[in-house]
């Protein structure tokens, strides 16, 4: 059996209120953040580790202790984040049209060639190396997630980066093959 428990119902549980910004502020803290890594660990402290040291129960209890222990982590956090959010101000103020033309092209022609050639070639490798044909996915197959198949087995391929891009609600139930854009090389990642 699986049971769900959604967020909502863990604030709930724990009477925690969800903190109300506006529109768009917090795609834009998220990226401040990733970008400044305001949250890592050596800002922050290990807070997987942290937490299992915690023996309180309540919120307001976590919160007094990891002050504790970490009494200069949400200041230097927010300095990060507050730094990173100026610097997109002002990265903002000098985007153009042309800029955005530039970058839209970049994705849309650019980008797409060089990713769907990187998909057939790493499929081309791991079938040589399973002994298995490959082929690519057809537009519907593509639809589900699935950039291609070795011998009957649908994959998607990803990037490395992939992994690490927890703000993506996409799910995917084929197997996925990572890879990685070396100097000359592309390395590989599959089962």
């Amino acid at each position: 059996m699986i049971i769900k428990v959604t967020d909502m119902e863990i604030n709930q549980f724990y009477e925690i209120s969800d903190i109300d910004l506006p529109k768009y502020v917090s795609q834009i803290l998220n990226l401040a953040n990733q970008n400044a890594q305001g949250t890592r660990p050596r800002v922050v402290g290990q807070l997987s580790e942290l937490i299992q040291e915690f023996t309180g129960t309540t919120l307001e209890e976590w919160e007094k202790w990891y002050l504790t222990k970490q009494p200069e982590a949400l200041k230097n956090s927010t300095e990060k984040i507050t730094a990173m959010i100026l610097n997109l101000k002002d990265a903002m103020n000098k985007i153009t049209d042309e800029m955005i033309q530039s970058w839209v092209k970049d994705l849309v022609i650019v980008k797409t060639f060089v990713g769907l050639k990187y998909q057939e070639a790493i499929l081309k490798k791991c079938s040589e190396i399973m002994k298995k044909p490959y082929r690519l996915a057809t537009p519907e197959e593509e639809s589900r997630g699935i950039d291609g198949f070795i011998g009957t087995t649908p994959y998607s391929i990803k990037p490395i980066t992939y992994k690490t891009m927890k703000s993506l609600s996409e799910k995917i139930d084929v197997k996925i093959i990572y890879y990685e854009k070396k100097n000359k090389y592309i390395e590989i990642e599959f089962n």
